[in-house]
């Protein structure tokens, strides 16, 4: 059994990207103190989020939008212009802060390429995740790129399709159990779950641990060692 092709999350697998997002949310949970606690802004905040990715789908714009719904269901008519503001900035903050790789991505994906293709199957905003993937100089190590707006059963099914390889012939790599490994392993694809901390409460799903093709490794670096001994 040969591995041909090696797909990869992008988001808090080759870059950091929650430790952003948890610093907004702790920004305008301190901005709601004094209309309601902070398990309520946060618990507030998530049952918002999670009514809002079927419209807005993933990324800072539906996060931002998410925050304000959350001020004006806590904050009432007391929600102040000011307020509006500073989310919409924290937003654009969102939008804009660097890329910052985790430590020997680019050796590692050197090392990937040498064991089969590689194609990036991330999901979010496109022209935010376009961009990330150009300031983060990764782009050329890929043999494909995947912007999709969810990742599921099909989606994985859809790529190793357009890739030519059977499901088995197929590794994907990420930092979510919910979009990255299980439907990975329900495509029948191998499926490797690096975990991160401060994960997102909307991309946590049980760890199929007695699955044949599943593995979990502390790091992305750790990932060449896995391919080989599974090929």
């Amino acid at each position: 059994m040969t591995i041909k092709l090696i797909c990869l999350d992008a988001d808090d697998t080759l870059w950091h990207n929650m430790r952003h997002f948890n610093a907004t949310e702790e920004a305008l949970v301190a901005m709601l103190q004094p209309f309601a606690d902070a398990h309520i802004a946060r618990d507030t905040l998530n049952a918002c989020e999670g009514r809002n990715l079927k419209l807005y789908g993933y990324g800072a714009k539906g996060f931002t939008l998410s925050m304000i719904e959350t001020a004006a269901e806590l904050a009432g008519d007391q929600i102040s212009k000011t307020m509006i503001e500073e989310i919409l900035a924290a937003g654009r903050a969102l939008l804009a802060h660097p890329v910052d790789l985790f430590d020997d991505v680019a050796e590692t994906l050197d090392a990937l390429a040498h064991r089969g293709r590689l194609v990036l199957v991330t999901k979010g905003d496109l022209l935010h995740q376009e961009s990330k993937l150009a300031a983060s100089g990764l782009g050329d190590l890929f043999s494909g790129i995947e912007i999709v707006s969810d990742k599921t059963e099909n989606t994985f099914r859809r790529v190793f399709g357009q890739y030519g390889v059977a499901p088995h012939e197929a590794i994907m790599a990420g930092d979510s159990m919910r979009s990255d490994i299980r439907p990975a392993l329900e495509a029948g694809a191998w499926a490797a779950y690096i975990p991160q901390e401060g994960a997102w409460v909307h991309e946590i799903a049980d760890t199929p641990a007695d699955h044949v093709r599943f593995r979990q490794i502390d790091r992305l670096a750790e990932l060449p060692d896995l391919i080989d001994a599974i090929s």
